[in-house]
């Protein structure tokens, strides 16, 4: 199994007082992102989340670009491409271009995403996202991999013929996976052959367990024609010495989660049908203790403790895990640390 550095750059307006400049931010993401090529991480995943109201990083495909020109070996993911805010062709434009910049080091990963306000700003309705999502997630799959293609789509008609270029260095194109929080989306990328990225929490929701969800979605690629297709998950981590060390780490992801709510839906007589599981999401978020978050949010304790759950994801049919640093305003020379300790302690057992 993998493992990759992953955030999201949060810094909502929940955080008060503990809101980072965010500039000052996005330039520390960029150095760890780089700082983890240099340990040996497979991979990095920056975010897009736009204005403000959750990260600080809307051009995700610019930063990671950047990174590439200062890297070797890590591949390079966004985590993930709001894809209903965009035309499909352009974004395999952007990542094709990022696979060539980096010698075939890019990842493509899209999700219909759940910030209403992000829709409104950029003039989407809301309640297309699905719909958008669905149809724009074949149309950016066949603008990676064929040349002079068409499409009489709903939303992206191509009438005329059309080649992306310049042309990514992975054929047939860079992996493409899906980010899913529902079971239809998990349905749709397993019967379209594309990979998918589990929330291990909303995994469970869904389907029980990480091990039921990687399992469903198997059997359904594989009867769909994709064996191949691979699950990965992201995680929270941090790293404990002892059960202090512990509960505070578990007391700033809880800061997070609940300082994050604004962006979902809250109101189940409000919500869109399609995404009205998220109310069910922030009613338990708002109502936790710090106790209350266990394996199925994060990865913590020890370096034993650490390896024996990760080796137990890997288990359950994961092929890489992304782990998230710094949420909660984790200080960045603090989040260097971790990444280092993390490197030197833990991924030695998955080499």
């Amino acid at each position: 199994m993998k493992l990759g550095y992953f955030t999201l750059t949060d810094n909502p307006v929940g955080y008060g007082e503990r809101r980072r400049d965010p500039n000052q931010y996005f330039d520390e993401v960029i150095e760890e992102a780089i700082y983890a090529d240099a340990l040996g991480y497979n991979s990095a995943w920056l975010p897009e989340h736009h204005f403000g109201l959750f990260g600080v990083l809307g051009a995700t495909s610019t930063a990671l670009a950047y990174i590439a020109g200062k890297t070797e070996r890590i591949k390079l993911a966004p985590a993930t491409i709001l894809l209903p805010a965009h035309h499909p062709v352009q974004v395999a434009e952007q990542y094709a271009t990022l696979d060539r910049l980096s010698k075939g080091r890019a990842i493509v990963s899209a999700g219909r995403g759940y910030d209403k306000r992000e829709y409104d700003a950029f003039g989407i309705p809301f309640d297309e996202s699905r719909e958008r999502f669905n149809e724009g997630m074949l149309l950016l799959r066949k603008a990676l991999t064929e040349e002079n293609i068409t499409w009489a789509g709903k939303h992206y008609p191509l009438p005329d013929p059309i080649t992306v270029l310049p042309r990514s260095v992975q054929q047939p194109s860079p992996p493409i996976s899906v980010a899913a929080f529902s079971r239809p989306t998990v349905e749709f990328a397993a019967e379209n052959g594309f990979d998918v990225i589990f929330a291990p929490f909303a995994a469970s929701m869904m389907f029980g367990g990480l091990e039921n969800a990687v399992g469903e979605f198997k059997e359904i690629a594989t009867k769909a024609g994709y064996p191949d297709s691979k699950a990965l998950c992201s995680y929270f981590f941090g790293l404990a010495d002892n059960d202090a060390e512990e509960r505070a780490i578990k007391e700033r992801l809880l800061f997070y989660l609940q300082a994050i709510t604004p962006a979902f839906p809250g109101d189940i007589k409000t919500a869109p049908p399609h995404i009205a599981y998220f109310v069910d999401i922030v009613n338990k978020l708002l109502s936790m203790k710090a106790e209350d978050l266990g394996e199925r949010s994060i990865v913590t304790g020890n370096a034993e403790r650490v390896t024996e759950h990760l080796k137990s994801v890997e288990a359950a049919g994961i092929s890489e895990v992304i782990l998230y640093f710094n949420m909660g305003a984790y200080p960045h020379l603090d989040t260097m640390r971790m990444m280092e300790r993390f490197a030197k302690e833990v991924m030695p057992n998955f080499s």
